[in-house]
C-alpha cells in the first residue's frame, strides 16, 4: 500500500503573487486540514504578515515552511508534473482537468517518485499566460456559470480535498521508477529556450511572428512528457541544425554539400 503521506511529501501548493496575506495563511490551513503541508509563495506582496498568521488558524508548521521564491520558474523547475488552477480559457493550450481527474496523474506522478506542483494566481487576475505555460495541465473548476466567484484558498482546499480523498481511495503499490526519470520543469525550459533559438538559427518562422507555433510546439512535448535521455537527444538534433545552418551561412557555401552529416551519423 502506498503511504499518503509519502504522496503528500511529493506535493507543493504553490501561490503565485498573491496580494492579501489573509489568503496565504486561510491556504496554510486548507492545505493543512487536508494532509499536505508544503506551501511555495511566489514573489508575496505582503509576507510575512500578521494577518497569514491570524487566517492560518493554528496551521503555523506551514507558514514557518513556507519557501518565498521571486518568479514561477524557480518555483516549479525541479518538478516533473506541473497543474496550474484556471477560472477561464486562456491563450496557452492546455490538456484541461477538472479537480477530479487531476487526481490520477498527480498520483502517478508523485507514486513514482517525482515533484508535483499546483499552481494559483494572483487573486484579481490569476495565473497570467507565461506563468500557464510553465505548467503542463490546467485545473478548472466547474463551480455555477452565473457565479462562479471562488476565493483563493477555496481553491485550494477543493483540490487538496480531492487529491486526499483520490490518494486514500486508491492504495495501489506505486508504478516501478523509470531508469530515465521523466525530465523535470527546468529541463523543458532550457530545451524549449534551445528549441527557439534552434528555428531562428534556421529561419523556420520566414519573418512571422514564432509566438503560435512555440506554444503548439510546448504542448506537443509537454505532452510527450520526455525523459532526460529523449530531451538530450532532441537537444543534440537542435545543436546539430544550428550547426548545418552556421555552415551553409558561410562564405561560398550557400546550402549543405555532401558530407555534411551530424556527428556519428545515424
Amino acid at each position: 500500500m502506498t503511504d499518503i503521506s509519502a504522496l503528500a511529501a511529493r506535493l507543493r501548493f504553490v501561490l503565485v503573487r498573491t496580494s492579501q496575506p489573509g489568503n496565504i495563511g486561510a491556504a496554510a490551513r486548507a492545505i493543512r486540514t487536508m494532509g499536505f503541508g508544503r506551501l511555495v509563495l511566489v514573489a508575496p506582496q505582503r509576507y510575512p504578515d500578521p494577518e497569514a498568521t491570524a487566517f492560518a488558524a493554528g496551521a503555523d508548521a506551514v507558514l514557518d515552511a513556507a519557501v518565498i521564491v521571486p518568479d514561477l520558474q524557480t518555483a516549479v523547475a525541479d518538478c516533473e508534473a506541473v497543474y496550474g488552477a484556471t477560472a477561464r480559457q486562456r491563450a496557452v493550450a492546455l490538456t484541461e482537468y477538472t479537480p477530479r481527474e487531476m487526481v490520477a496523474p498527480v498520483r502517478a506522478a508523485a507514486a513514482a517518485g517525482g515533484e508535483v506542483a499546483l499552481v494559483f494566481g494572483n487573486e484579481r487576475t490569476g495565473l497570467e499566460n507565461d506563468e500557464l505555460a510553465l505548467c503542463h495541465g490546467a485545473v478548472h473548476i466547474p463551480a455555477a456559470p452565473d457565479y462562479s466567484s471562488l476565493n483563493l484558498a477555496q481553491a485550494v482546499q477543493v483540490l487538496a480535498y480531492e487529491l486526499r480523498v483520490g490518494f486514500l481511495d486508491n492504495p495501489s503499490a506505486p508504478p516501478p521508477r523509470q531508469a530515465d526519470p521523466p525530465a523535470s520543469a527546468g529541463l523543458m525550459e532550457g530545451f524549449f529556450e534551445h528549441l527557439a533559438t534552434a528555428l531562428d538559427d534556421i529561419d523556420f518562422h520566414k519573418g512571422r511572428s514564432p509566438t503560435t507555433i512555440m506554444l503548439r510546439l510546448r504542448k506537443l512535448f509537454l505532452r510527450a512528457q520526455p525523459d532526460e535521455r529523449e530531451l538530450r537527444v532532441l537537444r543534440g538534433i537542435l545543436a546539430d541544425a544550428q550547426r548545418m545552418a552556421r555552415l551553409a551561412g558561410s562564405p561560398g557555401r550557400t546550402a549543405a554539400e555532401p558530407g555534411d552529416t551530424p556527428d556519428g551519423g545515424l
